[in-house]
């Protein structure tokens, strides 16, 4: 199955979704790790939508769509079939349509399924201010709910932590913008196919993580 995680910026998509993915035994995909990932190492790719970033802006379906796909395929190793907890992808019609033409061409079997995290626009930009992430190892923290021990250092590696440009009140809201006007048509894409389902975001972690299987539960039964 292959599952379409989505919710504004701060949402807690990448913490659910990889604890998604690992409860159901898919991989667990995000654009945002590959465009980090890229940038981090200046490929060509990284380096091409740099701007796009520092700017609150989504990479452009055209550089985006081809990478996360061959990220995709090369993820799954079952012949025949192909899953995942897709975590930044579909973000717009276009590249949800692309996605069926991929999985068509590729003649897999796969369920798709659309689950929206909402999260109220306040609770959004307190979340997304107070972020930073290890330099070192990537363990993320909140100034507010999550703290670390000792002030700028992470408590599992020791290295100094940073704030992503792209998590700057200067381009929050911005992302904000950018994310109701991209995401407003692929829910209707999915909604219209019978296979959105929203779960509420603004709960604790723990709470989330259930709301979510039980969503997938729902649309896939046990028995299937």
């Amino acid at each position: 199955m292959i599952i379409t995680l989505m919710g504004a910026p701060g949402s807690g998509k990448g913490t659910q979704g990889r604890s998604l993915a690992s409860s159901l035994g898919v991989p667990y995909l995000a654009s945002g790790d590959l465009i980090r990932r890229a940038m981090a190492d200046r490929s060509r790719w990284g380096e091409q939508v740099r701007s796009f970033i520092e700017r609150g802006l989504y990479v452009p379906d055209e550089d985006i769509v081809p990478v996360f796909l061959q990220a995709l395929i090369a993820s799954n190793h079952h012949a025949g079939r192909i899953g995942g907890v897709l975590d930044g992808f579909p973000r717009t019609t276009e590249q949800a349509l692309a996605l069926d033409r991929a999985l068509s061409e590729l003649s897999v079997s796969a369920e798709q399924l659309a689950l929206v995290l909402d999260v109220p626009e306040d609770v959004l930009i307190a979340r997304l201010s107070g972020r930073w992430l290890c330099s070192g190892c990537n363990a993320s923290y909140n100034v507010q709910s999550h703290p670390p021990i000792m002030g700028g250092v992470c408590d599992v590696c020791g290295r100094a932590l940073m704030q992503r440009v792209d998590d700057r009140r200067d381009t929050i809201q911005e992302r904000l913008l950018v994310y109701a006007a991209s995401t407003r048509p692929v829910i209707d894409f999915y909604t219209a196919r019978g296979s959105l389902r929203h779960v509420n975001g603004d709960e604790p972690e723990l709470k989330v993580r259930e709301g979510l299987l039980n969503a997938v539960r729902r649309a896939v039964p046990v028995s299937r």
